[in-house]
């Protein structure tokens, strides 16, 4: 489970520092920075996938990701007795992205190329100046386990290094470069839990939305982020013994409700029926709403339960009566795996805040800088990032 996670200078996020829970419940106005939380979140996966370059270079590359204002906010800017303008920068501009866990922690630092080979074209290109595996709460010289700074990339063999790698390209992550269970298996570890981490973030459910079409039938135990494969991973749950949960669930949200699944030449159907229809409506038939929920459900009734589960506005095209049983529904699934909830539904947001274990992270945007709101210094998570 992450326990902070920990982001500067990307976007309105100049420095944030967040400590998290089970069930962690992201709110906050339209613009006080919910959607780069979010999209930070999503770098960091992409590093274990070997796409965070790509990913940053689909953001307008890495220049137009970085904190726009000053370098420092000073007190008389804050109280507005000066204007806010830049000064001479003390170090270097830098995208960092980390989180520290139960068992490791990990931390990367984007910049710019210090020096290209002549006749290249890839100027803005960012490049990875350094990246850290730590164990414990957060980072110390002591508890460092791997490390990369610049080509070189060392693991800590007893009380001396051993190096795994001396020419790394710099806009390839250690993950995608090295792979040894023997010399360094904290990066196996982390790499395989990032890589299991599970975004979905707007389900379609228009027309022509890939989940109301007929699919081929295979088993799913993961439903995918356009749910395309919805009957599958519906059938799949069921086969694996969890159909009275499915139910459960059906009931919950439209109550007398039920689910099943048709087969129709090899290819599987998802109808649905309700007290007073005629015949079953298959998926095609469905409305927005109804069929997104359906969606939610296979989602988070997976029997193969990721260690982190990010949801971005699970309530959108959702009837507000829905977003109690929603609420239900992401509790429980908090349970089986650390979830993340994006929101801006207030109905939906008090519910899962009435959760033992909710943890709720307001976000507030003060001279364009997005903050915890009251979050002092002293409130923050211990963290310090990888020198270069």
């Amino acid at each position: 489970m992450l326990t902070t996670l920990a982001i500067a200078n990307y976007r309105s996020l100049r420095s944030l520092i967040v400590p998290l829970g089970r069930l962690n419940v992201v709110t906050g106005a339209n613009g006080s920075g919910k959607s780069n939380l979010y999209r930070a979140l999503r770098l960091l996966a992409e590093t274990a996938q070997g796409g965070v370059v790509g990913a940053l270079a689909r953001e307008g590359g890495l220049s137009s990701t970085f904190w726009a204002g000053p370098e420092e906010l000073s007190r008389r800017m804050q109280r507005g007795e000066v204007a806010i303008e830049g000064t001479a920068r003390g170090e270097p501009k830098a995208l960092r992205l980390g989180f520290s866990g139960t068992d490791f922690g990990y931390a990367i630092d984007f910049g710019l190329p210090n020096q290209l080979p002549a006749g290249s074209m890839f100027s803005l290109d960012p490049e990875i100046k350094s990246e850290v595996i730590w164990a414990g709460p957060f980072l110390r010289s002591a508890n460092m386990l791997v490390e990369r700074r610049g080509p070189m990339i060392r693991a800590r063999a007893g009380k001396s290094w051993q190096v795994l790698a001396q020419h790394i390209s710099g806009f390839e992550s250690m993950f995608t470069h090295v792979a040894d269970a023997q010399r360094a298996p904290e990066m196996l570890d982390v790499r395989d839990t990032i890589r299991r981490w599970r975004f979905y973030d707007h389900f379609r459910s228009d027309a022509d939305a890939p989940a109301r079409m007929a699919q081929l039938g295979t088993r799913t135990t993961v439903l995918s982020h356009d749910g395309h494969d919805l009957a599958a991973a519906w059938q799949t749950i069921c086969e694996l013994g969890e159909r009275e949960a499915l139910g459960a669930s059906v009931d919950d949200a439209f109550p007398g409700g039920q689910v099943g699944i048709v087969d129709s030449d090899g290819r599987l159907v998802l109808e649905f029926s309700q007290p007073g229809l005629l015949r079953p409506l298959r998926s095609a038939e469905l409305s927005d709403g109804t069929l997104r929920y359906l969606l939610w459900i296979a989602a988070l009734h997976t029997p193969r339960p990721p260690p982190l589960m990010v949801l971005n506005e699970p309530e959108t095209s959702l009837h507000p009566d829905l977003l109690p049983a929603l609420a239900r529904l992401i509790v429980h699934a908090s349970s089986r795996s650390q979830v993340w909830v994006v929101s801006h539904a207030s109905r939906l947001i008090a519910a899962l805040e009435a959760a033992d274990d909710c943890h709720s992270i307001h976000l507030e945007k003060t001279l364009s800088e997005t903050k915890v709101a009251g979050q002092g210094m002293l409130d923050e998570p211990a963290w310090h990032w990888p020198g270069r």
